[in-house]
């Protein structure tokens, strides 16, 4: 085990516990299908635009055997503002379908049984295990894993799956999922991607070691 990133995640979990103490997830869902249909959706589109979105799809098709039995074309007509709407109109017609030919009408409960269903990664089904089921789960989306490497929880580690096993060494099971939804927020609000990261009102900043690497601009005057 890896002594000083144990403490550091532990601190990490403890300052973003108390920064954001309301994170959930982004994603707009009353069912659990839903919520599914909603992260294939979120795939290279905003969280924003896909809640928008899912309004309109289920004004139209406002059950789980609607959607199923809808033809892949009308659902790709709504969904098309995400982006990709081809490949996600075909999945989730085919995720619905699999859902009620296979599971019942229920979505499963384990990594296996969701990675079946067609466009679900390790990434969705951990969503779902998360906030669903309320088990153990790590999502390493791009704050995840943006955030996870600057602040020095993981070495240069960037394929999602890698960052996941990685993550599960430090932190405790009962975390992860909350960790995620606050890494997001984080993510948006701070520690951001397309601009530098707004260190100077980061409550990491003490121990980031993205931050510990650069001077401040106050540091920067003073010598």
């Amino acid at each position: 085990m890896d002594a000083p990133k144990k403490e550091l995640a532990r601190k990490v979990i403890k300052r973003l516990a108390e920064a954001y103490p309301d994170a959930d997830c982004t994603l707009s869902y009353d069912e659990a299908w839903k919520l599914l249909v909603s992260v294939r959706l979120a795939a290279q589109c905003t969280d924003a635009r896909v809640n928008i979105v899912t309004q309109d799809l289920y004004a139209r098709f406002p059950t789980m055997e609607a959607l199923a039995a809808a033809d892949p074309e009308e659902i790709e007509s709504i969904v098309r503002p995400c982006g990709l709407g081809k490949s996600k109109a075909r999945d989730i017609s085919l995720c619905m379908r699999m859902l009620l030919d296979t599971f019942g009408g229920r979505v499963p409960d384990t990594m296996e049984e969701l990675l079946r269903l067609p466009g679900v990664g390790r990434k969705s089904a951990n969503l779902v295990l998360g906030d669903v089921f309320g088990k153990p789960a790590i999502v390493t989306d791009t704050h995840c894993i943006r955030l996870s490497n600057r602040i020095g929880l993981v070495d240069n580690v960037h394929e999602p799956e890698k960052v996941e096993r990685k993550l599960w060494e430090i932190i405790p099971p009962q975390e992860g999922n909350i960790l995620c939804h606050r890494f997001v927020l984080h993510g948006r609000a701070v520690c951001t991607a397309r601009t530098a990261p707004d260190c100077e009102n980061c409550v990491l900043t003490d121990i980031c070691a993205h931050r510990l690497e650069k001077p401040s601009r106050t540091e920067k005057k003073g010598r």
